[in-house]
């Protein structure tokens, strides 16, 4: 047997011994914050995304149109709350998941920083887009949440593309 083995044995032996025994991670009792880096909290995440199941685009009922001017108007949206906060968001290019509640409100954003993106202090972002889940609500409504995944450069030029109901 090998010394790594044995040793390995021995603390099991040691362990089970004492009455200490491996306690169960304790993810049921972490609540997912409204903002978050992809990855942080993975085994909530995976629960958020079981949990709102629904996307952007079948709550637009298939129109890719409707569903891209919604999108490209939150990161406006964002773009805009960044002056009115004198936060610099130029150059920050990410992907992000946006979660809605029913309602429209933003429940939560996960997001994770390209390697092509400005660097910053990405604490800081998370408090902006946090303070961001406070003031925007998205002008859609469902029977339970939903979300989207999707990426995002600033500056985004959206309302050069955005489409104005008529």
């Amino acid at each position: 047997m090998h010394t790594i083995t044995k040793i390995t044995i021995l603390f099991a032996l040691a362990v089970s011994s004492l009455g200490i025994q491996a306690q169960p991670a304790a993810s049921q009792d972490v609540v997912l914050p409204k903002v978050s880096l992809i990855g942080e909290y993975e085994h909530i995440y995976e629960d958020k995304v079981l949990e709102c199941n629904s996307h952007l685009l079948n709550v637009c009922e298939g129109s890719m149109d409707d569903a891209y001017n919604l999108w490209l108007t939150m990161l406006s949206e964002i773009e805009d709350f960044a002056k009115m906060k004198n936060f610099e968001i130029n150059g920050v290019k990410m992907w992000i998941t946006a979660y809605w509640n029913a309602d429209g409100t933003l429940k939560h954003l996960v997001y994770y920083p390209k390697p092509s993106s400005r660097n910053m202090d990405f604490e800081k972002l998370s408090e902006f887009l946090e303070d961001f889940t406070e003031y925007y609500t998205l002008p859609k409504k469902h029977t339970k949440c939903f979300s989207h995944y999707g990426s995002a450069s600033f500056p985004t030029f959206a309302k050069m593309y955005i489409k104005k109901d008529n």
